[in-house]
């Protein structure tokens, strides 16, 4: 089962079944990847499924031609540098597809099934259980006046309308005249939140406060 499918030549019988292997487990890496993250977009989707048979069809290519693999390697890097970062997760899943593509383009289909069967369990049991978020905590931004003391300026808001807050980051804004405070909340009622938004702008002068999920956030490598 772990043993090179293509042998010494390749066959057209060879090139298909790596080829199938390939959109088959991609097809599983894309299928998971919706079911961990309910946020991602469809084109991302298509990508990875996609992904694992184009890195398949670049090796089968390549075939131990040094000069086309340092080709490969600078178009490759070519694309990273005209792509947007992703979040650590999508950075993840993409190693994930290409590692299996890297495995069927030199014929080993076996490995790549058990390998993409063992980082799928891993990566839904990751995700839905040992670091699943905190039910309801949300990212609050903050924007205020330099002169406004931020340590003491809405801690009744946040004991009247949460029930854990941190504050995680400060910075200054606007040439240093603005300050915008990041802070981790739970809210004790949801429904509440317009109110406790309307509470905030009437302290920090109708500047600029947002609410994220932290499920939506970007947490880049």
């Amino acid at each position: 089962m772990l043993n090179n499918i293509l042998g010494a030549e390749m066959t057209v019988s060879g090139v298909a079944v790596c080829t199938l292997v390939s959109l088959v487990l991609g097809l599983i890496i894309a299928l998971v990847y919706r079911f961990t993250n309910r946020e991602c977009s469809n084109h991302f989707l298509v990508a990875l499924f996609l992904l694992p048979s184009l890195v398949q069809c670049v090796i089968m290519m390549v075939n131990g031609n040094l000069g086309a693999g340092v080709a490969v390697a600078g178009a490759f890097s070519l694309v990273r540098f005209r792509s947007a970062q992703g979040s650590a997760q999508e950075i993840c899943i993409i190693f994930l597809a290409m590692a299996v593509g890297l495995s069927t383009g030199m014929g080993y289909v076996g490995f790549a099934a058990m390998f993409t069967v063992a980082l799928m369990a891993a990566f839904i049991l990751a995700c839905k259980l040992l670091f699943k978020t905190a039910h309801g905590d949300r990212r609050l931004k903050i924007v205020i006046p330099e002169d406004v003391d931020y340590t003491t300026a809405f801690e009744d808001l946040f004991q009247s309308y949460t029930t854990r807050c941190v504050l995680e980051r400060t910075k200054t804004t606007n040439m240093g005249s603005l300050f915008e405070l990041t802070y981790r909340v739970r809210l004790k009622d949801a429904a509440k939140e317009k109110e406790l938004l309307d509470a905030i702008r009437c302290r920090n002068g109708n500047l600029m406060v947002s609410f994220t999920a932290i499920a939506m956030e970007k947490e880049t490598l």
